[in-house]
């Protein structure tokens, strides 16, 4: 809608790109909030590039001309160590086969994208790029693309190796549907289609060397990218992506404050903490910390939320819904059966014992162990996935 309005201003003429800057500041409403956003975006994607439609596809087309090699398992790291040496040995001695190394880092906002490309019997070409408010990502997948460009750009090249920590963003080149990566995927599909359009025999492979490898070549690279301490420019427009990460991190922020206060989670919420006996807070990350603990089965799922809220037929419910009916515990050793009594010192639920019930894994552990804790029907409750 911005790119028609900004090409055809006559088209609408109560589009927000016809309103003058005065009517901009007296207007208010989302749209003019959003328009204000987006204008400090760069362009990063668009559904309607040729190298995304059907048939179009360098997945279509040169299937057989890239492929991905990524890093063993850890009990075979040495293995794979072993692999890159190889693949290195064979390239240098051949003057058709570079090798693309890459590495980025992001510090204080500003990203560092490096690459090394070797050659045979060629001095060794180093490409360094800053830019500002990009994520890694972002940073990773230029690098990627400046070492391919760099490589492509060479006579009698038959075989391209890129090595890099971050192969899910060199996966990112080869996905048809639309991201926010595409300005750079774009220019890396054209590229690689006139290198395999020269021969069909061209081809490229990416590599995964994740840092910890710690492997010669690569380590260079690592080193040299957080090596440098460039300082921001402004005024300085952002990435589509970063844009998100600064909305999610935004609103993360604002959910912890909230979930912090009592108001936000109320009194009776259960406050538990993870293996290193750190407070647990909100994520949305793999579905957040409690569905990663309970969340493969949907009764269990149910069943600690009840625990967790209070939310469960016991004492304290029946105080606080039902004050006119018995609160007090079956065991006949507390006035109130209460949440904590149930986990900590009720005798009619001791199938399980441990001190840190207050620990998620461990609370888990004890609703399993006691399936009559905490529900509304008296009867063993499966905790196989649903």
């Amino acid at each position: 809608m911005n790119d028609y309005s900004n090409n055809h201003p006559s088209s609408n003429p109560h589009s927000i790109n016809s309103l003058t800057n005065c009517q901009k500041t007296i207007a208010k409403g989302h749209l003019i909030d959003s328009n204000n956003k987006l204008y400090g975006i760069f362009q990063a994607f668009s559904p309607l590039y040729p190298e995304f439609k059907l048939d179009s596809r360098i997945s279509d087309q040169f299937s057989d001309c890239f492929s991905f090699n990524l890093a063993s398992k850890e009990k075979n790291q040495q293995k794979h160590m072993q692999q890159l040496d190889e693949i290195t040995l064979q390239s240098s001695s051949s003057p058709n086969s570079p090798i693309v190394i890459t590495d980025a880092s992001v510090k204080n906002d500003i990203a560092t994208s490096i690459s090394y490309i070797h050659i045979h019997n060629h001095p060794l070409i180093k490409m360094v790029h800053h830019v500002t408010y990009v994520t890694s990502t972002e940073a990773e997948l230029f690098a990627i693309r400046c070492g391919i460009n760099q490589a492509c750009s060479k006579n009698d090249i038959s075989k391209i190796i890129v090595i890099t920590d971050s192969i899910h963003a060199a996966k990112k080149i080869f996905e048809s549907s639309p991201h926010p990566y595409q300005l750079h995927t774009t220019s890396v599909l054209q590229e690689l289609c006139r290198f395999f359009t020269k021969d069909q025999n061209n081809s490229i492979e990416f590599w995964e060397c994740p840092s910890c490898l710690n492997w010669r070549l690569y380590q260079a690279v690592d080193k040299d990218s957080k090596s440098f301490d460039p300082q921001p420019m402004f005024p300085s427009r952002i990435s589509w992506d970063y844009c998100k990460k600064i909305d999610s991190n935004n609103i993360i922020s604002h959910w912890k404050m909230t979930f912090q206060v009592s108001d936000g989670k109320r009194c009776s919420f259960l406050n538990l903490v993870d293996n290193n006996y750190e407070d647990i807070e909100p994520s949305y990350i793999k579905g957040g910390p409690w569905l990663q603990a309970f969340g493969y089965s949907n009764s269990l799922c149910a069943w600690a939320t009840r625990a967790i809220t209070n939310h469960a037929l016991i004492g304290e419910y029946h105080l606080r819904f039902f004050p006119n009916e018995d609160f007090s515990c079956p065991c006949g050793d507390f006035p109130i059966e209460s949440r904590r009594h149930v986990l900590f010192d009720c005798k009619r639920h001791n199938g399980y014992w441990n001190p840190r019930r207050d620990s998620l894994c461990y609370f888990i552990l004890f609703l399993i162990a006691n399936p009559k804790a905490f529900v509304f029907i008296d009867h063993s409750l499966s905790v196989s996935s649903n």
